[in-house]
């Protein structure tokens, strides 16, 4: 864990505050971490692999103006909050986000648990469009206002749902447990979502990133800009340069190899083949 370059990161996410292990830092931290490292899912769109080595995390999320999915993300999360202090275990959820929610779904997901001051939160810097902007109180049953979303634990059983509400409607995002996950466990799931033909990560193209007062989302060439209460705003993007454009300026995400980028559009007629 001593690998962890914090200054590195502090300065990709532009935090320069305490470095104590404090609920004000993690929520510092997690309000500021979405905002600048996007979720996006390029390496497995382009058919390339996804390395979840703190070298590899590093070198991607912090130096190489890019984001990445939820593995990524919530492991830099972890090494990043380890090193500062704090007492973070990994948890795994079954994404049920526009399922039905009797769904069993394989445990696609990894959210981070945080011991705190005799205290339990969880956070989770890689849910795509509804990633959380703050740690949630392990209180179920109890609103929690975040920056962006109401958010709540409910509770079913042995299982507890992760839920936020998005325009006066409660949406479950992932049922999970309170079952430690280890790396090794996200290494096998991270197989499976990069390299399966089944994959949607490898299959459509997605990206997401709060802002102050909103998130922009990206799916395929259907962007949508959401600022807190106001009416979503959508356009279709028609070309490759547009998309690259769009995913730099408003995802800060750098697109190294566009013709490889554009084949991968074409090959899952995003956009229209060549003829």
């Amino acid at each position: 864990m001593s690998d962890i370059d914090l200054a590195a990161y502090f300065h990709r996410i532009g935090y320069d505050g305490p470095r104590a292990a404090t609920l004000d830092t993690l929520r510092s931290l997690h309000r500021l971490h979405p905002q600048a490292i996007a979720f996006e899912n390029i390496d497995p769109f382009l058919h390339l692999p996804v390395e979840l080595e703190l070298a590899a995390l590093q070198r991607k999320l912090l130096r190489g103006d890019r984001g990445g999915y939820c593995f990524e993300q919530n492991l830099l999360f972890m090494h990043v909050l380890r090193a500062i202090g704090f007492s973070v275990s990994g948890l795994a959820g079954r994404v049920l986000w526009g399922r039905p929610e009797d769904s069993i779904t394989p445990r696609s997901h990894m959210l981070l648990r945080v011991e705190l001051d005799r205290q339990t939160w969880l956070a989770d810097v890689g849910f795509g469009a509804l990633t959380q902007t703050a740690p949630l109180l392990f209180e179920p049953g109890t609103e929690q206002r975040t920056p962006h979303e109401v958010f709540r634990i409910a509770t079913n059983g042995q299982y507890f749902r992760m839920q936020a509400n998005t325009g006066n409607n409660w949406r479950t995002l992932y049922r999970f447990d309170l079952q430690e996950q280890f790396e090794v466990d996200y290494a096998i799931t991270n197989y499976f979502l990069s390299t399966s033909p089944t994959s949607h990560f490898r299959t459509g193209l997605i990206a997401a990133r709060p802002f102050a007062d909103g998130r922009h989302t990206l799916a395929n060439n259907r962007l949508t800009t959401h600022r807190l209460g106001e009416e979503s705003v959508r356009r279709a993007l028609t070309s490759a340069t547009e998309i690259i454009e769009v995913l730099h300026t408003l995802f800060a995400v750098t697109v190294s190899d566009p013709a490889a980028f554009e084949a991968a559009l074409r090959r899952e007629c995003i956009l229209e083949p060549k003829p």
